[in-house]
């Protein structure tokens, strides 16, 4: 037990380590957007904010897919560090989900001239930060175990199958929102410049989730391991 409960104290200094990496980076990143990258001449200033907008959403999708792939694999192996897994990256995914939904306001108001609208991938954003909350609700409202974990499993496969159609929303339908300019079929509609910080942005963003899920599943498990001593 003391070399587990050693393993997940390092596993979560190393995402600490991770966190406060991705923390530096994305001060520079955003330091490059301002001062380095051209201003949309549309749009002005407040599209700076594109480059923690977008990059909170992709981290946001991506966790909770990894959330549904995780909870697919609990169902089929029963191993309780796949749970673990689920239920730090579920947090995750919602704290980049409050900045995707903080964020977009901060830029649509001055843009679209208003703060929200129930525009089909905004609608499909929420109902997916909703269905996130409830997993999280749902996890602390069981006691047991197994149950916790299957229960919660289910939800989270629910989520991975939302994921993709939340970027689809604005092929099915008519939208605020621009189809794709970098996730598309073509070449990225976005001048070279803008694009090399979008993609520096979302890279340290990338960073941020794994430090971020690191350390919370180093935790989770140390809490584990102090669980078990405990029942011993």
């Amino acid at each position: 037990m003391m070399t587990d409960a050693l393993r997940a104290r390092r596993l979560t200094r190393r995402g600490l380590t991770i966190t406060i990496l991705g923390l530096l980076g994305l001060a520079a990143v955003y330091l490059l957007a301002l001062r380095y990258t051209p201003t949309e001449r549309f749009q002005g200033l407040p599209q700076k904010i594109f480059y923690i907008h977008v990059p909170a959403a992709w981290s946001a999708l991506l966790a909770f897919s990894l959330v549904g792939i995780a909870s697919i694999l609990y169902l089929w192996l029963r191993d309780p560090r796949l749970d673990r897994f689920a239920d730090s990256t579920a947090a995750v995914g919602l704290v980049f989900s409050l900045v995707m939904l903080t964020t977009g306001p901060l830029w649509g108001k001055p843009v679209w001239g208003t703060w929200w609208t129930w525009d089909a991938r905004l609608t499909f954003t929420l109902i997916l930060f909703f269905l996130f909350l409830g997993y999280r609700a749902l996890r602390g409202a069981l006691q047991d175990p197994g149950e916790r974990a299957r229960f919660s499993a289910v939800l989270g496969i629910f989520g991975l199958v939302l994921v993709p159609f939340v970027h689809v929303t604005v092929y099915l339908f008519r939208t605020l929102h621009p189809q794709p300019i970098v996730l598309k079929p073509s070449e990225p509609s976005l001048p070279w410049v803008m694009l090399r910080t979008l993609l520096l942005s979302a890279g340290c963003f990338t960073v941020l989730l794994i430090g971020f899920v690191t350390t919370r599943y180093g935790l989770a498990t140390q809490a584990s391991v102090q669980g078990g001593e405990d029942a011993g």
